[in-house]
This record gives structure tokens, sequence and C-alpha cells, in this order.
């Protein structure tokens, strides 16, 4: 049985918790409850005109997402 608190632990620190526990099944389940409550979004149905380019944007907005919140010591400089 899990003696850790799931309900206390934020998104990321349940994530962090489950995945160097993966044999925690109350881990997992609170993971999966907690996911599921998540409010879904709908970015376009495919009958929308517009579905391919509201597609394209989400993905670029969630790049762009990931991308600004890894550290700043992955830069690369060029040399000539």
């Amino acid at each position: 049985m899990s003696q850790a608190n799931f309900d206390a632990m934020s998104d990321a620190e349940l994530k962090r918790y489950f995945l160097s526990n993966r044999q925690d099944q109350a881990a997992f389940q609170a993971y999966l409850d907690r996911f599921s409550q998540r409010p879904k979004s709908l970015i376009a149905s495919p009958s929308n005109p517009d579905f391919d380019a509201k597609i394209q944007a989400a993905i670029r907005q969630k790049l762009e997402a990931s991308h600004s919140s890894q550290p700043a010591n992955n830069t690369v400089e060029q040399t000539e």
C-alpha cells in the first residue's frame, strides 16, 4: 500500500513519483484519475473549413510552450 499523499502533490510531482515508482498501482490510478478530470478542449471539428490551420496552430503552440519550459543551457553556438 502506498504511503504517499497524492492529493498534496502537484501534477508534475505526481508524474515524477509515478515514473520512479511504476509498481505503485495506487500512484498510477491517482495519475489516471487526475488526468481524466482535466477539462477537454476541442480545437476544431473535422467539418470545420479551417481544420488543418487550427490543428497546425495548436501543435505550434504546444511546441513553443514546451521549448519555453526547457532549461536555457540547450543553446548551440555556431562556428564559422
